[in-house]
């Protein structure tokens, strides 16, 4: 059996290449993948303060800046972390597992990177004024977000630092698109790109035609705070929230579709087999795409402004894709030689995990059920456990799995096992006891809850899981200093990886490859080996 030959050393990059302005799209990607993970931590803080706030009966914070808690936690959740990093992904690795030399727009790429911290830190900003941030939940519905119901500079801030964020990831996903497009090595045809390439493609579709519907609502909400006649009555609040959802429900695809291609690529290298059901994959994940565009008023049923037959229909027929995904999934580790790495254990817990997220997702497509559930802890339940319990965990899967490709170092797998029991532990104690308050009817965004309800113990039980995944941060947080600090090398590819970013040096050189294997299907290097 032949192998890969190992590239030559990584060229000193020129001065160009170093620091925050390089067009280099690997330090793009590696700068706002690090801001991203601040950005988890500090929301994190806000959230464990709001389960203090529950697990202490109330008395912690007054009902106001709990307000802003759960704002600014669902805000820099979504827009400055899990979004972010989900097309920073992209960023880095979609060029080299295309086989391009650079990505496309790296200029446009870079001011993508400068409208992320800006905005990130005007969003932040509104802590320091004195009416405090906003406070309107992380869509900032009208008439909650105007000028009455929210006056001061917060809200003001919130608007236009969500606004530039939003550019800025049009930007990077149009140089991604572009990129995937346009700048594939000699034999990588469409239907040769990775799993996880052709899971940021439909990623990247679903950001440049939802995302524009959140700058118009935004701009709206804006000229209606300051000059009134925009958004008008109640026609005007559902005027907004069509908008917004046009943006929010395809979102959340934007914030899984790249890990559902991530834990792909992990099941398929660490079962030692060829990815099963390519074909089927990219149809399914195209068809999502294109499902999850039709879907959004059905966050709407209560409203009595959406046919709720059609998107109860469009809603529930998402299980077919899915479906086909997670088969794809088992099939490739069906009797494939195993390797329980810690980047494979976290993507074992994703495909669990996400399960019930799905699942749970199925029950609030039904319009019956929706109207008991709708503003429950049933819906902040089912949609952690899409984003965290799934999103999460196939983000530190990637980390596990790709941080040896970043870095040339290898984390410790030791940690990384303490890392996911705690993390798996606390996340099931956190969330899972929400679709029973839900169900009982506890209501979410309430700083206190009277005695009589019953509610305390599982909101206790919650608040202790979420300090358990607290420590499972710090814990990974001591796993990369450890790493850093006392190197393991880990050498060009020491997963024996099927894509072409193992096909050169840890860490890349600045223009990626000094040369590359012949391409002949979507895992080059597996050929690569099975040469004889």
């Amino acid at each position: 059996m032949s192998t890969v030959t190992a590239p030559a050393p990584a060229p000193v990059p020129s001065p160009a290449a170093v620091g925050l302005a390089s067009t280099d799209h690997k330090r793009i990607a590696v700068t706002a993948s690090a801001l991203s993970l601040v950005y988890f931590i500090a929301g994190g803080v806000l959230a464990l303060i709001m389960r203090t706030q529950l697990a202490a009966d109330g008395g912690v914070v007054s009902q106001g800046v709990y307000n802003q808690l759960f704002t600014m936690h669902g805000s820099t959740m979504i827009y400055l972390f899990v979004v972010p990093i989900s097309l920073a992904a992209g960023l880095y690795f979609v060029p080299l597992q295309v086989g391009a030399a650079e990505i496309a727009g790296a200029r446009l790429a870079l001011a993508g990177m400068v409208l992320f911290v800006i905005g990130g830190a005007t969003m932040w900003s509104g802590f320091l004024t004195s009416g405090g941030a906003a406070a309107a939940s992380w869509w900032g519905f009208d008439p909650l977000s105007d000028a009455t119901h929210s006056p001061g500079s917060g809200m003001e801030l919130w608007i236009f630092g969500v606004m530039m964020v939003t550019v800025g990831q049009l930007l990077w996903a149009g140089c991604i698109l572009a990129t995937a497009l346009r700048r594939r090595a000699p034999g990588m045809t469409l239907l040769r790109m990775p799993v996880f390439t052709w899971s940021i493609v439909a990623t990247c579709l679903l950001t440049l035609f939802a995302f524009p519907a959140l700058i118009v609502a935004l701009t709206l909400l804006w000229a209606q705070r300051h000059f009134g006649g925009v958004l008008v009555g109640n026609l005007g609040a559902v005027d907004y929230q069509q908008l917004f959802w046009f943006y929010g429900h395809p979102v959340v695809y934007v914030m899984f579709f790249p890990f559902v291609g991530m834990v792909g690529e992990i099941l398929a290298t660490f079962s030692g087999r060829r990815f099963f059901g390519y074909s089927a994959f990219v149809i399914a994940l195209l068809a999502f795409a294109g499902l999850s565009m039709t879907v959004w008023a059905h966050h709407m049923f209560t409203m009595g402004q959406a046919t709720n037959k059609y998107f109860s229909l469009t809603s529930t027929a998402l299980v077919v894709p899915a479906g086909v995904e997670y088969f794809d999934f088992l099939a490739t580790v069906w009797r494939g030689r195993l390797r329980f790495t810690v980047a494979f254990l976290f993507a074992i817990a994703f495909v669990v995990q996400f399960l019930i997220g799905g699942l749970t997702g199925v029950i609030v497509a039904s319009p019956p059920l929706d109207y008991h559930l709708n503003m429950s802890y049933f819906v902040v339940g089912h949609f952690h456990y899409t984003i965290f319990a799934g999103s999460a965990f196939g983000l530190f899967a990637g980390i596990y799995y790709w941080f040896p490709k970043l870095t040339g170092a290898l984390l410790r797998e030791g940690l990384g096992r303490l890392h996911l029991v705690l993390m798996l532990v606390g996340t099931n104690l956190t969330f899972f006891p929400m679709f029973i308050l839900g169900a009982r009817g506890m209501t979410r965004r309430i700083a206190a809850y009277p005695h009589s309800t019953g509610w305390q113990g599982l909101n206790e039980l919650e608040t202790a899981g979420a300090f358990l995944i607290a420590l499972s941060v710090i814990v990974f947080l001591i796993n990369i200093a450890v790493s850093l600090r006392r190197r393991r090398a880990a050498g060009p590819d020491p997963w024996e990886g099927q894509t072409l970013e193992w096909a050169t040096t840890s860490p890349p050189p600045r223009h990626n490859f000094n040369s590359l294997p012949a391409i002949r299907s979507y895992a080059p290097l597996l050929d690569l080996r099975a040469t004889p």
